[in-house]
């Protein structure tokens, strides 16, 4: 058979089969032949889902049909069917091929990098036998195509695998279509990204890590003659989902370490050179053995007990003896020719963590993390009376400014100021009364921001003394109007002596004052380390919600028993497809479970066997998943909570299928958050009238002011939320939406019926407002259901009822693909909506309590 590629009008097919008038797809144009291979990998959700797999070669894309997609494990033998070249700038297109064009469906960019062949490709493509590596976001290592066609086959079929080598995975290990389902242009590198999770650990026992040209985003570059340290965020709040690793907010100073060949350099975070200071690291650096690199860090001594002390750094700097300094590495920007900066930072940190463990070198120490729920860190960490934690994305590149993918997380306010001045301490001569303190507004001018009077013994409140008496000037170096006459300290104004601007004090207090002072301040030592001109005031950023479409989330690694019992009969899915559905959701799913008590539908025979509700945790046990406190519901025991993403993977380990929630939080448990009304169809009902009958209920909300949030209910209905302020308690929000769907059947009766029980209802809907009573549950946003087909609860835009065919229209076999899919969020909204029913009681005529 003919090679693909040798003929000049090697793209007169693709052409020919498309109308670029009408597909947005790009123009069949033949590039020039490049030394740099690409490769792409689409995912064409057409007739039916498939992979397109492209291999670029002579100005264009060969490209195969992969119905199953690529797998890690060496036995799984895909079909490929070899169909027409496409143009090299096919490889970005991402979009919608309209109906009636070839190929009509929603086209993402699964997976793209670069190739190289191993022999020649020409040869390969002519003789049917094709070896190649690819060096991708998701794929690696050596693969292979094998043709299989036969003499009269109208297709041209070949087989796609995976060679054995360090990256091989068993598929029951590792399944790579449904652990990284999305677009790499949409969300590149994302957290559970193959190569960084194989870089991060060992593929097989004694194996190596992937050096540094196999990191993903690892480019070849000359050794950057400066560099200048990422920073972190000051941030209130946790940060949601799995996408986050935490490290102690070590109390020193950053260090960056330069090493070309004999040549190491200490830097400070603002690029002063202390290698002359740091002697004995410089030492300890050298026995690595490193020919190239940047080092990322920070330098500590430590008490007996292991936790850093600020002061005695200090001290080891003023008496010069240096020799007992820690280094505490975490990042490594730069390795041996390689940049890594683009690379995951859970890709560069296992690398790094492999270059320590290997040379155990005195006073270099690798940085741990931990990827425990964060408050319990921070809880620790507190308790050990640490400074905090810095909360890190793993998926995230090196970036040299302050970015929110580095995040601090302090157990208490502390940070650095500008020393303005001082006073002189009351019936002693030469030692300090109290530091005036400073920070930069938005223009760059000095602002009072308090004073600090104690955290220093008489020798050092001595030695500030002395220090700032050198740099002592006339004149405020405030502006004018920039400080209140008299706050200086409790001494009468005029005792306070000025300096010049370029000292930095790390100070510990309480809280900051409404007029941005502090209060209960205490020195913790000079920062020599900080440029004085770029202190402004630390303004912690709120995290927001966790929303609907963050980035997926981590396999969670929940060993799976009996994961090939078969849990419904009618798709033949099983145990195992439960699990990983809810571990590639668990993003998308967490914040409808976190903080809200939780009931789970547990089926340990699958659907077809007995089925029940399980509201405590009777001895059950599931990792993760927490017992709330009796408070939430006295007279009870504990109820249950979803909050991690190894609690949802372990409850589908141990047979739970469904998952319902109440509709208010533990913030305000006796107060609702939401309402929601259930569309129950009742015989009879046809699916076009249960359509109708969500647009209908959404006009009225309308027209009391009030705006809903549509999702499949994954059974027979559809479920219409109406996010809250948790302002009213659970018998009026109740009785508004009872009042509602009374409204509803009275003005259309031939539609709507108030009552509930299957013979109310026969040709008529149920809006089932029961749903908002006190400890009701309604079942999740993202939960599969014990019906046949095992569908799922999915939101959706109102624009998509329309196009929909049934309340199952998703399943956990197709709801993370349709997720993959999808551009915008159709639940944005309803993260940010507190609506109250103050306006809609007036409208409708409800008055509570009647």
């Amino acid at each position: 058979m003919a090679s693909p590629t040798a003929p000049a009008h090697a793209l007169e097919r693709y052409t020919a089969k498309r109308d670029f008038k009408r597909t947005p797809e790009p123009k069949g144009e033949r590039a020039r032949a490049a030394q740099t291979l690409s490769f792409v990998v689409q995912k064409h959700w057409a007739t039916r889902l498939h992979y397109d797999f492209r291999l670029e070669l002579d100005g264009v894309l060969v490209s195969w049909a992969v119905p199953k997609g690529p797998s890690f494990d060496p036995k799984e033998k895909r079909l490929a069917v070899h169909v027409e070249d496409h143009p090299v700038s096919y490889g970005s297109f991402e979009g919608t091929i309209p109906p009636k064009q070839y190929g009509a469906g929603a086209v993402i960019v699964w997976d793209r990098g670069t190739w190289q062949p191993v022999g020649d490709p020409h040869a390969g493509l002519r003789d049917g036998k094709l070896v190649f590596e690819l060096h991708g976001e998701k794929l690696a290592g050596l693969w292979e195509l094998v043709r299989i066609a036969k003499p009269g086959d109208k297709q041209d079929p070949w087989m796609l695998f995976k060679k054995r080598d360090a990256w091989a995975r068993p598929l029951a290990e590792y399944d790579v279509i449904a652990a990284l389902p999305d677009s790499v242009i949409d969300k590149p590198l994302g957290l559970v990204e193959q190569r960084t999770q194989l870089a991060a650990a060992p593929r097989q026992p004694g194996a190596q890590p992937l050096p540094a040209s196999e990191l993903p985003g690892a480019a070849k570059a000359k050794l950057p003659s400066t560099l200048a340290p990422q920073l972190a965020t000051l941030a209130k709040g946790m940060p949601s989902g799995n996408a986050w690793s935490y490290e102690v907010k070590f109390d020193g100073y950053r260090i960056l370490a330069r090493v070309d060949g004999g040549d190491i350099r200490l830097y400070t975070r603002n690029g002063n050179d202390w290698t002359s200071k740091l002697k004995p690291l410089v030492a300890s650096i050298g026995k690595l053995g490193l020919s190239s690199a940047w080092l990322d860090g920070e330098i500590v001594v430590l008490n007996d007990d292991g936790t850093p002390n600020f002061n005695q750094l200090q001290n080891a700097f003023d008496t010069r003896r240096t020799g007992g300094i820690d280094y505490f590495l975490f990042d490594l920007p730069y390795l041996d020719g390689w940049d890594l900066r683009r690379a995951p930072l859970s890709a560069r940190r296992a690398l790094l963590a492999h270059l320590l463990a290997n040379n155990d070198v005195e006073h270099i120490r690798f940085s741990a993390d931990f990827t425990a729920d964060p408050a319990s860190v921070l809880r620790s960490a507190c308790a050990m009376k640490l400074e905090g934690i810095i909360a890190k994305r793993a998926d995230a590149p090196y970036v040299s400014q302050r970015t929110e993918t580095w995040l601090k997380l302090k157990c208490g306010e502390r940070q650095e100021f500008v020393i303005a001045g001082f006073t002189d301490r009351a019936n002693t001569k030469g030692e300090v009364g109290s530091l005036l303190l400073a920070v930069h507004d938005e223009s760059g001018a000095l602002r009072h921001a308090g004073n600090v009077g104690t955290g220093w013994s008489a020798a050092t409140g001595a030695a500030l003394h002395e220090r700032l008496s050198k740099i002592e000037v006339a004149q405020s170096p405030f502006e004018a109007g920039a400080t209140k006459p008299g706050r200086w300290s409790r001494r009468a104004p005029g005792g306070e002596r000025w300096v010049k601007p370029e000292l930095v004090a790390e100070v510990a207090f309480a809280e900051w004052t409404p007029d941005g002072l502090v209060r209960q301040a205490s020195f913790q030592g000079l920062r020599e380390d900080k440029d004085a001109s770029a202190i402004t005031r630390e303004r912690a950023k709120s995290m927001p919600a966790a929303k609907a479409n963050a980035q997926p989330a981590r396999q969670t690694t929940v060993k799976v028993s009996h994961g090939d019992r078969v849990i419904d009969p009618s798709s033949g899915l099983k145990k195992i497809d439960l699990v990983r559905y809810y571990e590639s959701v668990a993003e998308w799913m967490l914040p409808h479970l976190i903080a809200r008590p939780v009931s789970l539908v547990r089926g340990p025979s699958g659907i077809t066997g007995q089925l029940f509700f399980q509201k405590h945790d009777d001895k059950l046990s599931i990792q993760g998943l927490r017992e709330l406190d009796p408070k939430y519901w006295p007279g009870h025991a504990g109820l249950l909570e979803v909050p991690t993403a190894v609690a949802l993977a372990s409850a589908a380990q141990m047979n739970v299928i469904e998952f319902h929630t109440w509709n208010s939080t533990t913030k305000s448990i006796d107060k609702p958050d939401r309402i929601v009304f259930d569309l129950d169809p009742g015989e009879g009902v046809a699916w076009p009238k249960l359509q109708e009958a969500a647009l209908l209920v959404r006009a009225l909300l309308g027209e009391l002011g009030l705006e809903g949030w549509l999702k499949t209910s994954g059974g027979k209905g559809l479920h219409i939320v109406v996010p809250l302020a948790p302002r009213l308690d659970y018998d009026t929000v109740k009785d508004f939406s009872q009042a509602v769907v009374q409204h509803l059947a009275r003005t259309i009766p031939q539609r709507f019926v108030a009552k509930s029980g299957a013979a109310n209802r026969v040709g008529k809907i149920y809006p089932d407002y029961l749903r908002n009573g006190h400890g009701a549950t309604t079942a999740a946003a993202f939960s599969a259901r014990a019906r046949p087909g095992l569908g799922v609860s999915m939101p959706i835009a109102w624009e998509q009822l329309a196009s929909l065919k049934s309340a199952a229209q998703w399943t956990i076999a197709t709801a993370r693909e349709h997720l993959s899919f999808q551009r915008d969020d159709p639940w944005a909204g309803y993260w940010s909506s507190k609506q109250t029913l103050t306006k809609a009681m007036k409208a409708l005529g409800f008055k509570p309590g009647r």
